[in-house]
Formats: C-alpha cells, sequence, structure tokens
C-alpha cells in the first residue's frame, strides 16, 4: 500500500495489479467490520488507479459523482491509516468530504451532481487563466438524472476542457456492431485523426462552388454511418467527443485513453466498462446487496446482525402488496430504489403496476401526478433526503391540483453512517408549508399500516414519513383500521406538563414519562400522528391544563413539528403556555443512530433533564446530575 499520491507513479504494471488486490482486500476487510458501499468500489479500481497515474492531485480535480465509490480515492491519497475509521463516528467519511482531504474537491452524496460541477470549476479554471484539469466521474445510473443532461448539454455549448468518465457496470454493447464500433473508436482515439479530419474539411470547402456542398454531404454521410455503428453519438450530438469503450479494468488501456482525453480540445466523454464487485464473489454476485450493507462475514458474505423485527421499510412493502391485491389500481413509483425502499417484492407480484423510473425524482412525483388524475393510485416511494429534488414537483404538479397522490418517506430522520447528505431531517419543514398536502408519522408498525390504509380513503395528496431502523416489536394486526384525519392520540394523561412526539420517538417519550412520574412528576404524553392538519383541539387543551409544552421529533427544529406547536399557540393567544422543543440544531454528522439520536438529545434522559427543567423553571444544566441519579 502506498503512502503518498506521487508513488503511484513510479509503479510498474506488475506492481499496480497487486496493487489493486491489496487495495480491494483492504477494503473488504473494513467494509466486513464497519459496513458501507462496497460493490460500486470493488468495480472502479483499476479506474481510480488510472485516474490517479494521469492527473495530479490535488492540482487537478476529481469530482465524484454520489461519492460512495470514493474508497480507493481516499486509500490513495494519504487517509490509509484512518481508513479503518471508515463510516465510524468522528472517523473518515464514507463520502468525499473537502474539510477531510484537499484532495477532495466537491462534497457528493446525491447523484447526477457531478458534470455541473465539473463545468463550473472548469470555468472557474478558465476565468483566472489556470491550467488544472477537470475529470467528473459518473455512473450509468447516475446519467438517468436529468441534472447530468442539462450539464452535458452546457458543457457541449461553453467547449471548456473537462473529462467525464462515464463508469458503466450495467450496459452492455451489441455483438453484431462490436467489432466495427471498436475500430471506429480506435481511429477517433488516435491523435492523427482530429486534424486529419479538419484536413480534409478545410480542403473540400476550399474547392470552388462546389466545395461547401460536396463537404456537407460528407458530413452527413459521416454522420449516418456513425449513426449506425457509434454508440456514443448522443454524447457526440451534445458536444462532446466521444471516447471508448473501454475495459475498466485495464490499467494500460485506461492511462491510454485518458491520457489521450487530456490531450482533446473541449470536453470529452470516455466510456468505461467495468464489473461491480469484481474481486468478491458474493458482491459480484449480489451487487444490490452490497451496494449498502452493514457489517458482515468476509468469509461468505453474509450478514453478522439480524434482527427478528421487521423493519419500517419491510413493514411498508409487505403493507403495500397486501392493499395492492385488493385493490388493482394501487401502483408503485419508486426512484431507482426498489430494492432500498422495500418495493422489489411488490415488482414481481405487480410487474404491470410498478414503475421504477431510474434517479429521476422529479420526473418520478409527476409521473405519479398524471398516474392519479388517469384514474389510478400511485404511491411514490423514495428517502427523504431525496425528496428535495422534486420539491417543484410536489407542490406544482401534486399538492396544487390536489393529485391524489401517496408519498412514501423512507429513512426520514437520522440515517447513521451515511451522514449529512443522507439523513433525513429536513422533510417536515418543507413539506408542512403545503397548503393539501396531510403528512402522518407513525409511533409503531402497526400504525404504519394504518397510515397507509387510511391514505388511500384520502381526497388528497398524502406524505406518510417514517424511520430506517426496525420497528418496535408490536403484533401484527391482518385488519387495518382507518384513523380520523387530523386526530392525535393522547396515550398519557398528566397535569404537571405535556410531552409531545411525532413519528417513533413517541415510545421514547413514553419511557421518559414514566420515569417522571417515579421523580414526582406527572407527565403527559400525546402521539401527534399528524403534523398537517394538526389536533388542535387536543394541544390547546393541554397546553391550558398543564402550561408547559415539550415537543420532541428526529428532525431540525427549523420549521419542524415544535415549530408548528409554537404557530399554534401564537395563533391562538396562549402565549403563558412555556414551550420545550428537542430536535436537530443544524447539520449531523455520520455515524450509529443511537450515538448520534444521545449526542443531539433524541433520547429518554435528555427528555428528562428537559422536561424537569420545564417543571421547575430551571436550566436543564442545572438538573442533570439529579436527573441521573433518578435514572440510575
Amino acid at each position: 500500500m502506498l503512502d503518498t499520491p506521487d508513488q503511484i507513479k513510479e509503479l510498474s504494471l506488475e506492481q499496480l495489479k497487486i496493487l489493486s488486490e491489496e487495495i480491494r482486500q483492504e477494503m473488504i476487510n473494513v467494509v466486513s467490520e464497519n459496513g458501507g458501499h462496497l460493490a460500486s468500489n470493488l468495480g472502479v479500481v483499476e479506474l481510480t488507479i488510472a485516474l490517479h497515474r494521469v492527473l495530479t492531485i490535488p492540482e487537478d480535480k476529481i469530482i465524484w459523482d454520489v461519492g460512495h465509490q470514493t474508497y480507493i480515492h481516499k486509500l490513495l491519497t494519504s487517509r490509509r491509516e484512518e481508513f479503518k475509521t471508515l463510516r465510524q463516528h468522528k472517523g473518515l467519511s464514507g463520502f468525499p468530504k473537502r474539510s477531510e482531504s484537499s484532495c477532495d474537491c466537491f462534497d457528493t452524496g446525491h447523484s447526477s451532481t457531478s458534470i455541473s460541477a465539473a463545468v463550473g470549476y472548469a470555468k472557474a479554471r478558465d476565468i483566472q487563466n489556470e491550467k488544472y484539469r477537470v475529470v467528473a466521474v459518473i455512473g450509468d445510473g447516475a446519467m438517468s438524472g436529468g441534472m447530468a443532461f442539462e450539464a452535458l448539454n452546457h458543457a457541449g455549448n461553453c467547449k471548456t476542457n473537462l473529462i467525464v468518465v462515464l463508469n458503466d457496470n450495467d450496459m452492455f454493447i451489441s455483438q453484431n456492431v462490436g467489432a466495427m464500433s471498436s475500430y471506429l473508436n480506435r481511429i477517433r482515439t488516435a491523435p492523427a485523426y482530429d486534424r486529419k479530419k479538419e484536413d480534409i474539411q478545410k480542403f473540400l470547402k476550399n474547392i470552388p462552388k462546389i466545395g461547401n456542398a460536396v463537404a456537407k454531404a460528407a458530413e452527413k454521410a459521416k454522420d449516418g454511418i456513425k449513426y449506425m455503428l457509434v454508440p456514443g453519438m448522443l454524447f457526440e450530438e451534445l458536444g462532446l467527443t466521444y471516447l471508448g469503450p473501454v475495459d475498466g479494468h485495464d490499467i494500460a488501456s485506461l492511462e491510454k485513453v485518458l491520457t489521450q482525453a487530456k490531450k482533446k480540445k473541449g470536453p470529452v466523454l470516455v466510456h468505461v466498462l467495468t464489473c461491480k464487485g469484481k474481486g468478491y464473489e458474493p458482491a459480484r454476485q449480489n451487487p444490490d446487496i452490497f451496494h449498502g450493507i452493514g457489517p458482515f462475514n468476509k468469509e461468505n458474505g453474509e450478514l453478522k446482525k439480524k434482527s427478528d423485527i421487521p423493519t419500517y421499510t419491510q413493514v411498508f412493502g409487505k403493507t403495500v402488496c397486501e392493499l395492492a391485491d385488493k385493490d388493482e389500481k394501487i401502483v408503485a413509483v419508486t426512484a431507482a430504489m426498489g430494492s432500498g425502499t422495500g418495493l422489489s417484492h411488490f415488482g414481481k407480484l405487480f410487474p404491470k403496476r410498478y414503475f421504477d423510473v431510474g434517479i429521476a425524482e422529479q420526473h418520478a412525483v409527476t409521473f405519479a401526478a398524471a398516474l392519479a388524475f388517469g384514474g389510478l393510485k400511485p404511491i411514490v416511494s423514495m428517502y427523504s433526503t431525496f425528496y428535495q429534488r422534486a420539491y417543484d414537483q410536489v407542490i406544482h404538479d401534486v399538492c396544487l391540483q390536489k393529485a391524489k397522490v401517496i408519498f412514501a418517506v423512507d429513512r426520514a430522520g437520522i440515517v447513521g453512517e451515511d451522514g449529512p447528505t443522507h439523513h433525513g431531517v429536513f422533510d417536515l419543514s418543507f413539506l408542512r408549508a403545503i397548503p393539501n398536502l396531510t403528512i402522518m408519522a407513525p409511533k409503531d408498525e402497526q400504525e404504519l399500516r394504518d397510515m397507509f390504509y387510511t391514505a388511500l380513503s384520502f381526497d388528497n395528496p398524502v406524505a406518510i414519513r417514517y424511520p430506517r431502523a426496525s420497528g418496535v416489536g408490536v403484533p401484527i394486526k391482518k385488519e387495518f383500521s382507518l384513523i380520523e384525519k387530523g386526530k392525535a392520540e393522547l396515550l398519557l394523561k398528566g397535569e404537571d406538563l405535556t410531552i409531545i412526539g411525532f413519528g417513533h420517538v413517541v415510545n421514547m417519550c413514553l419511557e421518559a414519562a414514566y420515569k417522571l412520574r417515579m421523580m414526582g412528576i406527572n407527565a403527559g404524553v400525546v402521539n401527534l400522528r399528524f403534523i398537517n392538519p394538526l389536533d388542535k383541539e387536543l394541544i390547546i387543551e393541554q397546553g391550558k391544563l398543564t402550561g408547559k409544552i415539550l415537543t420532541v421529533e428526529d428532525h431540525i427544529l427549523n420549521g419542524g413539528m415544535g415549530s408548528a406547536v409554537l404557530e399554534l399557540l401564537h395563533d391562538e393567544n396562549l402565549g403563558e403556555v412555556r414551550v420545550g422543543r428537542i430536535g436537530y440544531r443544524g447539520y449531523v454528522e455520520h455515524g450509529p443512530i443511537p450515538l448520534l439520536h444521545k449526542e443531539h438529545g433524541i433520547s429518554m434522559e435528555n427528555i428528562i433533564v428537559r422536561a424537569t427543567a420545564l417543571v421547575h423553571e430551571q436550566e436543564a444544566e442545572n438538573q442533570t446530575h439529579i436527573v441521573k441519579e433518578h435514572i440510575h
């Protein structure tokens, strides 16, 4: 293994092959203990090595789309000793991070952004007369995102020098055009090709009278042949020079084509074919499972920790299948997250009613709106953090028109080791401001089932948020129950203060309330269930009864559930009610979910501290030692 980035340029081809295997083994060792994105990283080992051989990092810039495939890059950029802390709290991030290394030039975590960033870097370089190279590495899945095509269009138009590496681990070139395609691409990668093409065009145009006509005819004939034989014509039409396809596991070939790409003027797209999971058979055979995986046994690839309690995602997947079995109008839509959102089984049972639109969240939402207007009952399932990408469509195409779409907001709240780009802690803030949108969150698995059943009966769009976690373990009923719209649930009546929880934290609130009663504080607990519309009657009643309210949410405080309660009390002229709020105050780092919850106060202990402070009208810090004595 190398100690500095420059050392890689001194190695022979044989030494690079050994280095590739060492890197793969190191990643398997660490990810098997820490969890992470293994399959994608195993597939780009040689590509990353070749990039570091051809470029000079950090002067040259590599922008990794999504960024979950940067483990090799981290190992090659003086982070070898820290690599064992990958995805651990206070350790290396699983994604590029500018604050972590000067070799990481752009933070990423969401897909289809790298080309936009690359064009930005390239133009900044040009304006300031600098000379560094800019490379965007993007996968074939991320290329389906509309933002990638917007950036390609801009890159072709402004004609700045940059390289886009298309890491294709799923696309195959048809055999009937393979030989000719390879031949044409070998010609086009030859240094003399562009010069000869320009010379011929100049020669034809200089022929009196007929020169321009012949040149145009030749150009049309050439384009016709290329459309039939060259797989990269789409990129050529957008203004990029297409090079490839090239074997993504052949370092010598990769170096050759990347070196050639550096010499060309304007934007260049290098098409690289890789094998996801290469070098580790369990990951190669099951790339979806090993895309993002928890700690596993590296000998056989089996997960180390398996809970008997199903996750909220699993309960959602089963629930939707049950509902769809009884109602043929129910359809499911996801954006390249069939497995992650629990819809894979739905796709097998109802293939004609299942739509994976690729990494295209905006399209998914508008598509679902039209499905609804066409008489169907669409359920859109995406992670909370990715709904941010379709905000305009949620407002304009669904809620404004009252399209009966159900949004399954998976991974709401803290998601753990994936960190701030993936935590779902903003959805309430940007969703609850939208008229016509009902927003719910269940306290347990059964309530999740009932909420989706209930949502189908509403005449307006609905969002249901739930966490990335196992459920509480409550018994699952076969029957479904309707929940009255906007009605919260008073779980525990109290006289000293009311604790209002939203979603899975309600169970934590109940535990805290029972502990508080042992301390002589009579705390009530409300399972809010709805944030749009709020149960105004119950909140006002509890505010008047106890005079003190503590809100708890797995969400940022700005614009969250606590803010909604404060707004209500203000509007009802109940300013005398004292309100404490527990939630996040900014971006949250990566780490285990229980640890992050505790650090940011989403814990039974902190609920007790804050509740005690409210009741006794003292600062929570002065009460901490008293509370801990009672807890223990």
